[in-house]
């Protein structure tokens, strides 16, 4: 295997630990979105994941993933950690670690701290989906909820569509929107960017030509009848069925595609719709790869809503391990 043309031995080297402050060195949210743009359709076998309740409100998830490419000989497994509470001690609701194996030996190559691993692929899943399903000449980004995942789906959004002048943030507890907005305008690479709070979600949502989701709500947030002609709506919070980010009427106006097919059981949105007879599965018009491979057409029109839902795959965190891993060791060879 390789990136950007060096190849990486995977059974050459002791296995290291890759940390957070490391990680944030080794990738963009551009170079992951190239990378999964590139590699996604590699056949890469991926169980069903395992979710235990550790409490009312915690849960433990396992996330097993391997390949059968000798392009990308590993065998991974996520192991994540869901406290939705922790908002209230200033944490992420999610922690994560991620193991890495060589498929050719088993041996442990790499360990590395996951939480922003989860967050840089599911942010940059969003914005590759967003490359076929938005508007080319999207303005306003509206960004609902402000927690850890926020501004990684900012810098991915903008990413792929580097015309977006407006980012506006609305979070239910309004300061907290109000202090993202800050924090982002004081950073340089937005030069140019226009970022404001809204307290109101509907006058938000209304302005939005792609509106991106990530809240843990089970409550419908977003209202299809609000949504402006053309927008694209990205949704990547829920992922058990008690959760939802938008009502029936935004999946039944919306084209709507999925990450996986795991969507079609896991996302609260979707299971809920097709459980009141809003759509069928049929309905759902295909996943990312499909519109990688040019299998399923993306935007077809200008005026016409698009949807996107996500709710994260063990492939996609295999192969966003495999570009930090073989970045990292790329530059351990060449440093």
């Amino acid at each position: 295997m390789a990136i950007n043309g060096d190849k990486v031995n995977p059974t050459s080297a002791a296995a290291v630990f890759i940390s957070t402050a490391t990680l944030r060195h080794l990738v963009t949210h551009a170079s992951l979105i190239r990378h999964l743009h590139s590699t996604l359709s590699t056949d890469i076998q991926s169980p069903a994941r395992h979710s235990h309740d550790t409490s009312p409100s915690s849960s433990l998830i396992l996330m097993p993933s391997w390949s059968l490419s000798p392009s990308l000989p590993y065998v991974g497994v996520k192991l994540v950690t869901y406290h939705p509470n922790n908002s209230a001690v200033n944490l992420p609701g999610v922690h994560a670690s991620y193991a890495l194996f060589s498929s050719l030996t088993g041996q442990t190559l790499a360990t590395m701290d996951a939480t922003d691993l989860t967050l840089y692929r599911t942010s940059c899943i969003s914005a590759l989906a967003s490359k076929f399903l938005s508007r080319e000449n999207s303005k306003t980004l509206v960004m609902v909820g402000a927690g850890s995942l926020a501004p990684h789906l900012i810098r991915a959004h903008l990413a792929v569509r580097p015309g977006l002048k407006t980012v506006i943030i609305w979070n239910r507890t309004v300061r907290k929107a109000q202090c993202l907005v800050e924090k982002l305008q004081k950073e340089s690479e937005f030069e140019g960017v226009i970022f404001e709070s809204n307290g109101s979600l509907e006058e938000a949502v209304g302005l939005g030509d792609i509106v991106s989701c990530a809240t843990n709500s089970e409550a419908p947030l977003v209202k299809g009848g609000e949504l402006k002609e053309g927008a694209h709506l990205d949704m990547v919070g829920s992922f058990k069925p008690s959760m939802m980010e938008c009502d029936d009427e935004a999946i039944r106006k919306g084209r709507v595609f999925i990450d996986n097919e795991a969507a079609l059981v896991e996302s609260g949105e979707l299971v809920g719709a097709f459980e009141r007879g809003v759509i069928t599965r049929d309905n759902v018009v295909g996943d990312l790869v499909e519109l990688i491979k040019g299998e399923k057409s993306g935007r077809i029109s200008q005026e016409e809503t698009t949807v996107f839902k996500s709710v994260g795959s063990a492939a996609v965190d295999l192969l966003t391990a495999q570009l930090v891993y073989e970045t990292f060791m790329k530059n351990q060879v060449h440093g």
